[in-house]
């Protein structure tokens, strides 16, 4: 038996396209509101032509609100975008798209938000949103989670609220020290910012991401980052990004002698200073203070979030050596070139 929407491919192919069409116009209005018409037809690569009669359209259907400032997103339109969300992931085959990724990664679970982070900024927001959702399912009683740093760590912060651990116990500490990038996107800020936004505690690692052996043993020797780094390998949730190997090293200013190491073992992908090349191999590894790929093992959910097609790569080849207990949340970009469509 076809299910409707099968039925309505065949029989109706343009109807759907147009409605994907309005949906897409009438959520990226939504994330990026009080937007100008020109600005949201830039975004969408649309031309100002056929984006003013569908804008006309959403507005005579109060969809939307125009004002001198932009257009928004009006109560009805809310409504509208809730109740037909579930229904465009599999018009666009979003749902069989999670399910084969997967398989192919042998995941616990893929979630995938549409768009691309690459070409649409909002979409990182939408990746945020998404484990802010996962996350708040799996916390019962008393939850440590230990947090990575970058930009998408930093959305993901945004996106949680003061009703996100409800009832529940919950610590907010670094998955491990600095890499020297913007410092709103390191862990320890990440987690401020967390625990800032749900009223959680938070703790802090306050030392470098790369340290010779002799200084990581003498760090961890400190009473206070011995207890930390407890926190943090005990931590029942671990969030990370996953980066680009050549970005992530050129931002670490890494040594000559290392970077012959990435480059010659062709390393495509980075987590926790851990460099993996496509078959999911460690080239090189980052002397670093904090959460250890060993340590994953024992952590009941793990959650990796990266989006954005330019990284297809690196997330699959990181998540092969991932736990069976990985949570996967990318976007449609990163996805349909990684099951290779």
């Amino acid at each position: 038996m076809y299910t409707l929407i099968e039925l309505q491919k065949k029989l109706l192919p343009d109807m759907l396209s147009v409605m994907q069409k309005r949906f897409q116009i009438l959520r990226s209005i939504h994330f990026m509101e009080p937007v100008g018409r020109r600005t949201l037809a830039q975004v969408l690569g649309f031309s100002e032509r056929v984006l003013r009669s569908e804008v006309e359209f959403l507005n005579e259907q109060k969809l939307i609100t125009i004002k001198t400032n932009g257009m928004s997103v009006s109560e009805q339109g809310l409504s509208v975008l809730e109740g037909l969300s579930g229904m465009m992931r599999e018009i666009s085959g979003i749902n069989e798209m999670e399910e084969k990724l997967k398989e192919l990664l042998n995941l616990q679970e893929v979630v995938i938000v549409p768009g691309d982070s690459d070409e649409t900024p909002w979409v990182k927001q939408e990746l945020g949103r998404a484990c802010a959702k996962r996350m708040k399912k799996r916390l019962v009683g008393k939850n440590t989670i230990a947090v990575a740093g970058g930009s998408t760590m930093a959305a993901v912060a945004d996106m949680i609220s003061a009703d996100f651990i409800g009832d529940s116990d919950t610590v907010f500490v670094p998955a491990r020290g600095g890499i020297g990038e913007d410092v709103k996107n390191e862990a320890n800020s990440v987690c401020a910012k967390m625990a800032e936004n749900t009223g959680a505690k938070h703790r802090v690692l306050y030392v470098p991401d790369q340290v010779s052996k002799e200084v990581y043993q003498s760090f961890i020797k400190e009473p206070i980052i011995k207890e930390v780094l407890h926190l943090i390998k005990n931590a029942d949730m671990v969030l990370h990004g996953i980066g680009d190997a050549n970005v992530m090293a050129k931002r670490r200013n890494t040594k000559e002698e290392d970077m012959k190491l990435i480059t010659n073992g062709h390393a495509v992908g980075e987590a926790f200073g851990y460099y993996f090349n496509e078959a999911g191999q460690v080239v090189h590894k980052v002397p670093t203070v904090g959460l250890q790929l060993q340590d994953l093992q024992k952590i009941k959910h793990v959650i990796a979030v990266a989006g954005g097609s330019s990284k297809a790569k690196a997330i699959k080849a990181c998540m092969k050596s991932a736990t069976k207990s990985t949570v996967l949340i990318t976007d449609e970009g990163a996805a349909t070139k990684m099951i290779g469509y």
